[in-house]
């Protein structure tokens, strides 16, 4: 089933490194290379983002991203036919969609639910959905073997605690508020946010928004059980569109990819 992929993932003893990409960014074909180059750079989960015309949680890398998937005529239900072809090519690691409500609710929640355990995909994450508002979406994902993936940001630590005891897969911590987009340096009140959060939460915590270098990186492997690495990585990708989307130099600007993972991977 395929929460077995997650629940190995994430009972794994190495830090748990998450990579996002989005979808159709710069092409279909890339996606998919893309994803089994990360899972070889050691990538334990892959979050696979859907393009957005408003994202809210966006910073202006990702929101580039969204838009040249968009106008290369990449849609939720695409995306999510991406993943069978990453299965057929060797893709093991767990993947999560990443996607805003509207999208989500345009296609249906239960048509999500139960085409995404058919093609192979372990969890979901809604980043505009809140807590107080998630318990059906939540009960379609249990019902499907899906993990509907947490985000808990430093706000009232009486809610941090009440998101955290329910988290399902892995705990998805919010570095700052605010929108994605990397940072040359994290606030000091993170470290105290992820004690909180941590010892509320039963299941590994990976933290994001801001995670960009090798030494963020190694800075936050004695506070979270991983790290989730987006807009750094969308940059890398976007600085070689014009080699990923030509087959003759797309295998060099992949390699160029990897080893830049691997660099914050082994650091």
């Amino acid at each position: 089933m395929a929460n077995k992929r997650m629940e190995m993932a994430t009972q794994s003893d190495a830090p748990l490194f998450i990579p996002f990409i989005t979808a159709g960014d710069p092409t279909a074909d890339v996606t998919i290379d893309l994803a089994l180059c990360l899972q070889e750079a050691g990538a334990s989960i892959l979050e696979l983002g859907i393009p957005y015309s408003d994202p809210l949680a966006d910073g202006p890398t990702i929101q580039a991203a969204s838009k040249r998937a968009l106008q290369g005529g990449m849609s939720l239900e695409r995306a999510l036919n991406l993943v069978p072809v990453m299965r057929e090519r060797g893709l093991t690691i767990p993947v999560i969609i990443f996607t805003y409500f509207n999208p989500l609710l345009q296609f249906g929640e239960e048509r999500f639910a139960n085409l995404a355990t058919e093609l192979g995909i372990d969890g979901l994450l809604v980043p505009d959905l809140p807590y107080e508002e998630s318990d059906y979406l939540s009960n379609l994902c249990d019902e499907n073997n899906l993990s509907l993936i947490s985000l808990v940001a430093p706000t009232s630590k009486q809610r941090m605690i009440k998101i955290a005891e329910r988290a399902k897969g892995f705990l998805y911590c919010v570095s700052s508020l605010g929108v994605t987009g990397a940072r040359n340096e994290l606030d000091p009140r993170v470290y105290d946010f992820l004690k909180t959060v941590r010892e509320a939460s039963h299941i590994p915590t990976a933290v994001g928004f801001g995670i960009s270098s090798a030494e963020q990186v190694k800075a936050m492997r004695d506070h979270a059980d991983g790290v989730v690495v987006g807009s750094a990585l969308v940059t890398e990708i976007a600085a070689r569109e014009k080699e990923l989307t030509n087959k003759e130099t797309r295998a060099q600007a992949l390699q160029e990819i990897k080893k830049f993972v691997s660099s914050l991977i082994s650091s």
